[in-house]
């Protein structure tokens, strides 16, 4: 067999870079996702002393689509704008009559209660009609992310365990659904389960 020419050894040796750089890509990406899967983990499997969330859980969890939103003034946006961090979402009418205001305020007081993890967390209203939004109420929640959302195929992705404006859902910085919780769910409870998400994935 004859030896390899210059332009076979080249070609070979491209052929083995692009092989090792593939590699290191995949490597790259599973330490990206390390720290989410072994939040899973904890949540789904490591659970000496029974259930311990407090949520719903969506096993397995999954990714989201990424239709086009708004923002309030008309700019584009998506929900993957805010990858890299956790997510708290809810759905309700741009009216956001007692019920609404409560769960808004309720999702503030949760981010905060992380205290220096806080900043890890943005949360999301996904308003599903064009109603006008008060003036007092943009104020009060000037740092929630309102997002026009109406007739975006995202909400029928949402889980809603029958009225959708009664749920709060958890997104991963990866993008995927990992909670849902009830309008009436227990705060403290959520504060756990979230603030337990936090530590074990050491991202976002």
């Amino acid at each position: 067999m004859s030896d390899p020419t210059p332009l076979e050894s080249r070609e070979a040796a491209y052929r083995d870079a692009i092989r090792a750089g593939r590699w290191r890509m995949l490597l790259v990406l599973l330490a990206c996702a390390a720290p989410v899967i072994a939040s899973y983990t904890t949540f789904y499997f490591i659970q000496p002393q029974g259930r311990v969330n407090h949520g719903e859980l969506i096993n397995p969890a999954r990714p989201l689509g990424d239709p086009p939103l708004a923002h309030l003034d008309g700019r584009a946006a998506r929900l993957s704008d805010y990858r890299g961090k956790w997510l708290m979402v809810t759905i309700d009418r741009g009216a956001c009559e007692a019920a609404c205001t409560d769960k808004l305020y309720k999702m503030r007081q949760l981010r905060t209660m992380q205290g220096k993890e806080r900043e890890r967390i943005e949360r999301v209203w996904l308003i599903n009609d064009d109603e006008p939004l008060s003036t007092m109420l943009m104020r009060e929640y000037d740092d929630m992310r309102m997002l026009r959302a109406r007739g975006s195929p995202l909400l029928r992705e949402l889980p809603s365990g029958g009225d959708e404006a009664d749920s709060i859902w958890l997104i991963d910085p990866l993008g995927n659904l990992v909670l849902r919780y009830p309008r009436d769910a227990d705060p403290r409870k959520m504060h756990k389960d979230i603030g337990r998400l936090l530590k074990v994935s050491g991202i976002g």
